[in-house]
């Protein structure tokens, strides 16, 4: 299977946007929470993974269009935020964006940039990019510093580009490493199609979307999803009350009750409660190593369609989560179901293939 993408052009005219827990030198980086923006002091210096797309401003050569807001402290997957107000679907406004790269993804689904920066923990790149109809690529687990990025869950915390198609993807991934290419997809590509429990409609679309691509697609078993978003859930809860208790100390009145609740739940972790998902971890990663050795994984973002702002009970990360436990890389692009809301199909692979991805992501997005 061979593909050429031909990249979105970098130039003069091209809008970035940058999710505002990214540093840039001289503002200051709120992560979209009250407490910190009215504690902190402006950056001192620029994230270590925008300092390309800065110098390209300074030579005219990209535009920086602004920091783009998120869900608070980029703990959640609603995209609400209750201090700067919620960013608006351009899908359909009473939908919620998704989280926590809200801002990023309205923004490119708007219009108003082209590549936007988002932040990837348990799928905050991935469900806004469902949620809002446009693509978004998860990195490898420290494939992109983090240095500059105010950190929500360390070992889980990753950088990703948004776009509106994967050409702007990879356009994004030039952005963080000026060499970056696709590769060719082998003859031999294999898809693994997962399912878990999602909405007959979404998963309807991912396979029509395989389907039309003619891609050699098998069905896999469940290699074991649920145990492992929710052992990352805890986990990644220890690391937010780490990350973030100093800031409930000296703001707590700038946390919002539902945020704080949810880093305040990370104290209760205890140490042996830890070692046991730690050790849950590790033969997850071994597992998915092993399976996306051979296999490329298909399966939807988002169990739903996005819903409705009005349905506080969402949470977007079931089908996203585990991969960031495993710390491997994924895409999510748009597909086209029945109705007048795509869905949105996720691709995962083995550590390192984010050329891979985009090459056969761009396969199933030329074939709709």
């Amino acid at each position: 299977m061979t593909t050429f993408i031909t990249p979105l052009q970098i130039g003069a005219g091209t809008k970035v946007a940058i999710k505002d827990l990214i540093d840039l030198a001289g503002h200051v980086t709120t992560a979209g929470c009250r407490g910190l923006a009215d504690t902190a002091s402006p950056a001192t210096a620029d994230a270590a993974c925008v300092t390309e797309i800065v110098r390209l401003a300074a030579a005219g050569e990209v535009q920086i269009v602004g920091k783009t807001n998120l869900h608070e402290l980029a703990f959640g997957t609603s995209g609400r935020n209750p201090w700067f107000g919620t960013p608006r679907n351009p899908l359909d406004p009473t939908l919620v964006p998704g989280g926590s790269s809200s801002g990023s993804a309205v923004a490119v689904g708007a219009g108003d940039a082209d590549i936007a920066l988002g932040s990837d923990t348990g799928g905050s790149v991935r469900i806004p990019a469902a949620c809002c109809g446009v693509a978004g690529l998860k990195t490898t687990w420290g494939r992109i510093p983090r240095d500059g990025v105010y950190p929500l869950a360390p070992s889980l915390d990753t950088i990703g580009p948004m776009a509106r198609d994967v050409a702007g993807l990879v356009s994004g991934m030039r952005l963080f490493e000026p060499g970056f290419a696709t590769t060719t997809a082998p003859d031999d590509l294999r898809i693994g199609r997962l399912r878990l429990d999602a909405d007959p409609v979404v998963d309807a679309a991912v396979d029509r979307a395989l389907a039309r691509a003619g891609l050699p697609v098998s069905e896999i078993a469940d290699p074991g999803w649920q145990e492992a978003w929710e052992s990352a859930a805890v986990l990644l809860s220890a690391e937010a009350w780490r990350a973030n208790r100093q800031l409930l100390a000296r703001a707590r009145g700038g946390v919002s009750d539902g945020v704080a609740a949810m880093i305040e739940f990370g104290g209760t972790v205890t140490s042996e409660q830890q070692q046991s998902h730690g050790d849950v971890r590790r033969r997850w990663e071994r597992r998915l190593s092993d399976l996306t050795a051979t296999t490329l994984l298909a399966l939807p973002t988002l169990q739903t369609l996005p819903p409705s702002l009005d349905d506080h009970g969402f949470d977007g990360s079931r089908l996203t989560l585990p991969v960031n436990l495993a710390g491997l890389p994924a895409l999510a692009i748009p597909v086209a179901t029945t109705g007048a809301l795509p869905a949105s199909l996720q691709l995962i692979g083995p550590a390192g293939s984010e050329d891979l991805l985009l090459a056969v992501g761009d396969v199933i997005e030329a074939a709709q």
